[in-house]
This record gives C-alpha cells, sequence and structure tokens, in this order.
C-alpha cells in the first residue's frame, strides 16, 4: 500500500498559493507539490535536484501580488476570472537512496490530489519521478502522455535499475491506462541507443525531434494530441535550448524555446482536457542569475492558467464581459 501522503509546508509557497495543512483540505482546482528524489542509479547522484521545487516557488514569489493583472501569455488573468483555486501543499519526505519508498510517496500524492478533484502538479528531481507519478492516473484511462524532453527515455534497464532516470518511458508504455505517447524535443545524444529508437517506434510512440519543431512548427505535435482526450504533460528542463535554460545536468544545443513550449501548452488546453503536468530535473546551483529559474516556473504557471480558463468556461464564465467592464468611456 502506498505510504500517506505527508508534506513539509513550504517556506513561500508558489506565487502566493493557499497552504493547506493535508490533502483532504483541497476541493477541485490545481494543487503543486515537490518530489525532491525518485530512483537512482548506482553511482550516479540524485540530489542535485532536491531544492528544486523551493528554487522555482521563490522564483515566483513576487508574482503572487499580480496574479489579478493581465497577462500577455495567457491574454487575460493568471488564475483566470474566477476564483481558481491553487493549492501548494510542499514538499514530499523523499530521500535520495530510498527509490521505492520515494515512489510510493509519489504516487500516493497523486492519488490523493486526484481524489479531490484537482490537478495534480509535481515539481519533481530526477527523470524518474514521473514513472511513479504517471501511475496514479490509472482512473483516467485512456491517458496521453505528451513528453517534453531533449531524451526519449526508452531504456529497458540501466546500471541494474529499470525504474531510473533513463527508464521513464519504457515504464510508461506498460501501463495499461497509457494509450499513447508523444515525444517532443529530442536532440543530440543521450542514453538511447539504435534498439531503444526503434522499440519505442514499434510500441507506437510518435516522436518529434527538436528540428522537426523548429522547421515545422508545433503544429505536427499538436495534430497528434486525440480531441477531447485526457492528456499529461510531462517536461524536462533540458527540452528548453541551453541558452535559455543552462540549469540542467545536460544542457544541449537546439533545443526548444519558451514560446514553443507555452504554445504546446495553450493548443493541449484547446484541444483536450489538461489533468496532470510534471516538471523536472531543474538543477538550483546551475541557475547562477535565477532567470532559469523564473524561465520554468513561468512554464507552470502557463499550465495553472489555462486550467484557471476551463475552470471559466466549464462554470459558464464570460470573459469579454469582464474585459467590457474593465474598459474606459471614450
Amino acid at each position: 500500500m502506498p505510504h500517506k501522503p505527508l508534506f513539509r509546508k513550504p517556506k513561500i509557497p508558489f506565487a502566493g498559493a493557499r497552504t493547506p495543512r493535508a490533502v483532504g483540505q483541497i476541493e477541485g482546482g490545481a494543487a503543486i507539490f515537490g518530489a525532491p528524489h525518485g530512483t537512482p542509479y548506482r553511482g550516479i547522484d540524485n540530489r542535485p535536484h532536491a531544492a528544486s521545487a523551493d528554487a522555482l516557488r521563490k522564483a515566483v514569489a513576487a508574482d503572487g501580488d499580480w496574479r489579478g493583472h493581465w497577462d500577455f501569455d495567457l491574454a487575460g488573468p493568471l488564475l483566470g476570472h474566477a476564483d481558481f483555486n491553487l493549492a501548494d501543499l510542499g514538499d514530499l519526505p523523499t530521500k535520495p537512496g530510498t527509490g521505492a519508498r520515494n515512489r510510493e510517496l509519489i504516487e500516493g500524492a497523486a492519488r490523493a490530489i486526484l481524489s479531490r478533484n484537482a490537478v495534480p502538479i509535481m515539481i519533481g528531481g530526477d527523470d524518474s519521478t514521473p514513472i511513479p507519478f504517471i501511475r496514479a492516473f490509472n482512473s483516467l484511462e485512456p491517458l496521453t502522455v505528451l513528453q517534453i524532453d531533449a531524451h526519449i527515455d526508452w531504456r529497458d534497464e540501466r546500471r541494474g535499475e529499470k525504474l531510473g532516470f533513463s527508464n521513464t518511458m519504457r515504464r510508461v508504455s506498460e501501463m495499461a491506462h497509457v494509450t499513447r505517447i508523444i515525444q517532443i524535443g529530442a536532440r543530440g545524444l543521450g542514453s538511447a541507443r539504435k534498439q531503444e529508437y526503434h522499440d519505442a517506434l514499434a510500441w507506437g510512440a510518435q516522436i518529434i525531434p527538436a528540428a522537426v519543431i523548429h522547421t515545422s512548427g508545433i503544429k505536427a505535435a499538436l495534430d497528434l494530441i486525440p480531441r477531447d482526450a485526457n492528456c499529461l504533460i510531462t517536461i524536462d528542463c533540458d527540452a528548453l535550448d541551453g541558452a535559455t535554460m543552462p540549469a540542467v545536468m545536460m544542457p544541449t544545443p537546439g533545443g526548444l524555446t519558451y514560446r514553443h513550449i507555452i504554445d504546446l501548452i495553450a493548443g493541449v488546453a484547446g484541444k483536450a482536457k489538461l489533468v496532470g503536468m510534471d516538471m523536472i530535473e531543474f538543477v538550483p546551483a546551475r541557475d547562477k542569475s535565477g532567470y532559469s529559474a523564473y524561465v520554468a516556473a513561468r512554464i507552470i504557471w502557463n499550465v495553472i492558467g489555462r486550467l484557471a480558463q476551463a475552470a471559466d468556461a466549464a462554470a459558464g464564465h464570460s470573459a469579454a464581459i469582464d474585459e467590457g467592464a474593465d474598459r474606459p468611456a471614450r
């Protein structure tokens, strides 16, 4: 049985989000939580991401005072025109070397949030944390997983481990509730060999390298999203170009832009039902200026903003009326 999710309350909540003491105090909206550690490989340290969630919270701390202001990425206020319920539960008490317990904590947390009719948003540590996170969404079958990442993560085993950083999408492909995998942003070298690439294609994964996005735009990816599908987005920070996002373990040239990613989020939200999101592999020690943390946090803001807009639409709220009310008389 999964461990009961217990969270360490955040010192600074994500952009002024409320901080309930327990998941049971959430009802609807979205809930953020940090998962600092996943499943380590022998000889590879999974601690560089431990402070990722707090770094992103700090980056948008001041934005909490601006949540009612107009956001031009979203064409509206950050939290929509109604009172969207945004909670920050804090971080799970994961530990660097306890992979099995970490997985139970992550899966239990995501399940608990889903049981409250809320959308889980995980700020993960290493690239193994999405495995238990995505496993928790089995009640939302059929599930489409959109991975935005420089690497395809289809290794069956690496260093004697099957649930580590390079195994993520291979393990996701084995989950009965996942019926479609779309992978965007691959480039350069990673742990995948020729066999892993062909295994992914044989399963039916649809791989759109970063080069295709740069030459043809995001439409090639969005066309693959089934209309009205339940869609989960998993974002590795190394999907972004290294010039924008150096704060990763493997910065690689030729990556996606911030605009590519937020337009993908908008496209998914406009076509499908966005049921969950995770962001992983941010390395605070490599973010000397703090700018990369703000870029990553702004991407999460765009997910929250699109969820708020969907909630507005479901409630029949008319943004046009509000905009007209604010327009000065001529």
